[in-house]
């Protein structure tokens, strides 16, 4: 019984964690979503047209997200659309359903609605950092001498765009995106505890709070593994984006 004791201890608090891990996972792919979906665009017209003035409001735009801290623009979020307007639920996770085991709130209605808010306010950061990022480099290609000789040969705007902008400036945002994702299921703390989000955030605070030193001790490691899994397939992505970079084809 005495020896079996931490040993269960042990196993119920690596169940709890691991239960607590899919709310979490999938508020990180909401919000890295989002950042991309909005911050790429963006980041590109204010790149290829740096002195408009939807350019200068993009800019603008992306440095209040690098100011405004998380917690404010939350509470913010909940006033405006939850609590005024009342087009969006404030806390919970909402509805859920079973996909091979694990209970997801992304293929139902309710649980679209509920993840909007926490995951746009998640997103708020790394999308002012993907919209930088990629009005730097948009900036930095369309000076390089293949763009001009490609407007030379007559490639319509787009195709220059699509084909030879966009594909350079793809490795640093991936590589950004990347390591930036281990940095958003980390960091989604704040959120979670704003949101009433059920994930391992919320249950990292109420360890902190109980001092239950296991159940922190889990969720570090879990942290680490998981940015070295990330950072792993970071570089396997890096190595399939640029053409000069060939795993086991260097040089003897």
């Amino acid at each position: 019984m005495i020896s079996g004791g931490p040993s269960s201890s042990t196993s119920r608090r690596c169940k709890l964690i691991l239960e607590r891990l899919p709310a979490t996972l999938e508020l990180a792919i909401a919000a890295s979503v989002i950042a991309i979906v909005i911050g790429v665009p963006a980041g590109l017209l204010a790149g290829l047209k740096p002195h408009s003035v939807a350019a200068k409001a993009i800019t603008a735009g992306s440095i209040l997200g690098f100011s405004l801290p998380t917690f404010w623009v939350g509470l913010v979020l909940i006033m405006v659309f939850a609590v005024q307007l009342g087009w969006l639920p404030s806390t919970g996770r909402g509805t859920t359903v079973r996909v091979l085991g694990v209970e997801t709130s992304l293929l139902t209605i309710d649980g679209l609605r509920h993840i909007l808010l926490p995951a746009l306010n998640l997103a708020l950061f790394k999308m002012a950092l993907v919209i930088r990022l990629t009005r730097a480099g948009t900036r930095e290609v369309m000076l390089l001498d293949y763009i001009k000789f490609a407007r030379a040969k007559g490639l319509s705007p787009a195709r220059i765009v699509r084909v030879h902008v966009f594909k350079n400036i793809l490795i640093p945002l991936v590589t950004v995106i990347g390591l930036e994702f281990g940095s958003v299921i980390a960091f989604a703390v704040v959120t979670e505890t704003i949101f009433a989000w059920p994930g391992i955030g919320r249950l990292i605070i109420a360890s902190i709070n109980q001092l239950d030193r296991p159940v922190i001790v889990a969720y570090l490691l879990l942290t680490v593994v998981m940015f070295i899994v990330i950072n792993l397939v970071v570089d396997l992505l890096y190595s399939v984006l640029d053409p000069r970079v060939r795993i086991g084809e260097a040089a003897p």
